[in-house]
């Protein structure tokens, strides 16, 4: 309806279209983490959903739903790991990613204190240290947040996409491009990825570079 269109865009121009960014956890803050993080049981599945998450640029939905048999381990200590379904392959053609040795370690702690073999690789659990089911998306948000705190890290705007914005971050940093970008995260469209990075870019602008060279 004509209205509608025109009460969105004064809407628009009141408040601006630009989206909240998840507070990055970047390989910064992974030390942080890692260095303040015990190792209960639930800090060893932590941990290994954390390394999971920025390896694979993962969303919370597609590192939940994560598998045991998913793993597949090599020889010289990393792994692949089998995303079947995401939000841009809703067919569900599968993706398999790499995992490095230092999350592959974490991975195998975990799973060697939990008891688990098979079914769902990250499981909920109960106060007493009890594993249970599969966990939900949402916990993921409240576990990145309890760690971030536990790190003396603002954790206001830390949520289930912090690894996913840190790992894009540090990836352009280390000098991807777009197109690796994109296919890392498996996005469609370079917009997003884009703005993950948007402040590296400008760090490396016309701008910065005029004054860089003038020293």
């Amino acid at each position: 309806d004509k209205t509608v269109t025109l009460a969105l865009k004064r809407m628009a121009r009141a408040k601006g279209t630009r989206q909240r960014q998840a507070r990055p956890i970047t390989e910064i803050e992974v030390a942080a983490i890692l260095a303040t993080t015990g190792d209960r049981l639930i800090d060893l599945r932590d941990i290994a959903l954390l390394l999971t998450a920025r390896d694979l640029l993962g969303r919370r939905s597609e590192v939940v739903a994560l598998e045991v048999a998913h793993i597949t381990f090599n020889e010289d200590g990393s792994a692949t790991a089998l995303i079947e379904r995401s939000k841009t392959d809703q067919e569900g053609e599968g993706a398999d990613r790499w995992l490095s040795s230092r999350t592959v370690k974490a991975i195998v702690r975990w799973l060697m204190a939990s008891g688990v073999e098979s079914g769902p690789l990250f499981r909920a659990m109960r106060k007493g240290g009890r594993v249970r089911g599969r966990m939900n998306p949402e916990d993921v948000s409240r576990r990145f947040k309890a760690m971030a705190k536990r790190a003396n890290i603002d954790a206001t705007e830390v949520s289930g996409h912090s690894c996913r914005v840190g790992m894009a971050q540090d990836l352009a940093s280390s000098g991807a491009e777009l197109p690796a970008l994109m296919t890392a995260g498996r996005w469609k469209s370079p917009t997003m990825p884009a703005r993950y990075t948007e402040r590296l870019s400008a760090d490396r602008g016309a701008v910065a570079k005029y004054y860089e060279q003038r020293g």
